[in-house]
């Protein structure tokens, strides 16, 4: 069973995350520029929450607040669900499917190693069926 590490040594960890004081205007222009749609909320190296453009939509935009005037941690969704580098991928998107989430903090000993989403748990996937049919491929024609 493939697990959260495996997935994790075929991809690029880069964190992005801002603080619980930044406003949503300056967290969504992050999001913009790396081109991500959820951000970690940190308090120094401890994690506090997660900002997803859900959030966004369903926390500020239906209720009519001001991007510029809210603070991120009155929308952040706190204590994200969070998953060890040992859970297989088939519990993390087990999680996601149940819980309705796209992203998935990976936390080792109180420490944040990295973010999955479902974007990577899907290729992950993909990639991995691909090699099994390869493999029976050459297997059967050889």
């Amino acid at each position: 069973m493939k697990t959260v590490k495996q997935l994790l040594s075929t991809k690029s960890v880069q964190l992005h995350s801002v603080t619980q004081q930044t406003s949503v205007l300056d967290a969504l222009k992050v999001m913009m520029e790396k081109n991500i749609s959820a951000l970690l909320i940190l308090d120094g190296l401890e994690l506090k929450g997660i900002f997803t453009e859900r959030d966004y939509a369903r926390k500020i935009v239906l209720h009519g607040k001001s991007s510029a005037d809210t603070a991120i941690h009155e929308v952040m969704t706190s204590n994200p669900i969070t998953v060890l580098p040992s859970d297989s991928i088939d519990y993390c998107m087990g999680i996601m499917t149940n819980k309705h989430i796209r992203h998935l903090p990976v936390m080792e000993n109180n420490q944040l190693l990295a973010m999955v989403s479902i974007g990577d748990m899907v290729k992950f996937i993909i990639e991995d069926q691909q090699q099994t049919i390869t493999q029976l491929e050459t297997y059967i024609n050889s």
